[in-house]
């Protein structure tokens, strides 16, 4: 049964007004948005109904209480930062920020770590520049949703020529169901500027069907380089939608970690506009599917610069009778000269019910280019199985092993050695239900 999204909760919007006192330009921008979300149609997906999905779920706007320290965060959260926090952390709570701290070192720099809420109260005229630049409100419906209803979020601005050495941390935790969940993430890397970016979206178990409809944008000036690290591992009674998108300027780079480790529906977009000379994208995607899961992801890279180069890779593996669609497009404009495209979709089925379509997807206007594709679909190997078995190895063991051989690839490749061994973690458990 799907919730109708044409028509609004109405209360649910006049919540967030009620309880925010935003600049006029943003009021406007949340009105403008809940104008379009009733009139635009949803997003069409490749071999997916999304039109059949529960939509709805968007709640109240309902922010938890802040803390001063984090000590003071629900257990599950404190689990999850570990005794060695990160000196620069910021964490959500269901619909609003509750915990905010910047090392004085990256203060004193000019970094900007803050809510995205207080950041269009404090930097109006930065804030209003990049927000929904990338991702445009009037794309469709879920993202004109997304525009009226954000909360909380995220804004992190890196001045020109600093390096920020520790990474940036963001937890986002939904615990109510019926508390409005759609963190909006601006990312701005100044000109020559560096900064990795690492966040995880997990939530409190639930009957209660929702939605999580995120957002996350990433601004690269000349020749600064960002990392985005991104683990959602939300519970099965939340779908899961999530658009992100870079645009990167002469010799920018961004590298996209991303585990979609997520028990429910899902929808993910990773977007690089490569509009510079120069640029770089290079995006890492590890998805696993279990139950009766419906999963869309999709990679694109679109080139505009000269000598501009991405790289996409994407492994899923598909467990029970869960459903992976996994599109990877790469678009290369005329003028792009010397741009170099790349793209790798495998697919893991281990179980005959479960379905994987990988969609490689080459797109090229200019001659003077370089692109290419592989995509593969499959099950696991019985002759690697018997041969593991030929050597002592049970069999549910052997299996296990050829799945993280097939991932490994991917999960090697990440720099950060805590979020390899989280997503090994993760993954584990999600195989091991």
């Amino acid at each position: 049964m799907t919730t109708d999204t044409n028509v609004l909760d109405q209360q649910t919007f006049a919540s967030i007004g009620a309880a925010k006192q935003e600049p006029a330009w943003l009021a406007q921008s949340r009105a403008e948005a809940l104008a379009l979300a009733s009139t635009l149609p949803l997003p069409k997906l490749e071999k997916t109904r999304i039109d059949r999905w529960t939509l709805g779920g968007t709640g109240a706007y309902r922010p938890a209480k802040p803390v001063l320290n984090a000590a003071e965060l629900p257990g599950e959260l404190a689990n999850l930062i570990g005794d060695n926090p990160s000196p620069n952390l910021l964490v959500q709570h269901d619909s609003g920020v509750v915990f905010v701290r910047v090392s004085p070192e990256l203060e004193s720099q000019g970094v900007i770590l803050k809510s995205l809420e207080q950041a269009a109260v404090d930097h109006p005229e930065l804030v209003q520049q990049y927000f929904m630049q990338a991702v445009k409100k009037d794309e469709h419906r879920l993202t004109a949703l997304h525009a009226a209803l954000w909360n909380g979020g995220l804004f992190l601005y890196v001045p020109k020529n600093v390096e920020v050495k520790e990474p940036i941390q963001a937890i986002f935790y939904s615990e109510n169901p019926e508390a409005t969940f759609a963190p909006h993430v601006l990312i701005v890397a100044d000109t020559h500027s560096s900064v990795t970016y690492v966040d995880n979206y997990l939530s409190a178990a639930s009957e209660t069907k929702m939605l999580h409809n995120g957002v996350l944008e990433v601004f690269a000036k000349p020749g600064a380089s960002v990392r985005v690290a991104t683990v959602h591992d939300l519970g099965g009674h939340v779908t899961d939608v999530n658009y992100r998108r870079a645009v990167l300027e002469n010799d920018a780079k961004i590298e996209w970690i991303i585990g979609e480790l997520s028990h429910g529906n899902g929808v993910a977009d990773t977007y690089s506009i490569l509009k510079g000379n120069g640029s770089n994208s290079d995006m890492k995607v590890i998805a696993v599917g279990v139950g009766d899961q419906k999963l869309n992801y999709t990679t694109r890279a679109v080139h505009f610069g000269k000598s501009s180069a991405s790289d996409m890779i994407t492994r899923a593996v598909m467990r029970d009778e869960a459903t992976g669609i996994i599109n990877g497009i790469t678009k290369i404009e005329h003028g792009a000269t010397k741009a170099d495209g790349q793209q790798t979709e495998r697919v893991l089925m281990l179980s005959p019910k479960a379905r994987g379509d990988a969609n490689p997807i080459l797109l090229i206007d200019e001659d003077d280019v370089t692109a290419g594709h592989a995509a593969s679909v499959g099950q696991v190997n019985p002759e690697q199985v018997y041969y593991l078995m030929s050597r002592g190895i049970p069999k549910p063991e052997a299996e296990r092993l050829i799945i993280y051989g097939f991932l490994y690839p991917v999960i090697e490749e990440i720099p950060l050695e805590a979020l390899r061994e989280q997503l090994s973690a993760l993954v584990e458990r999600k195989l091991g239900q």
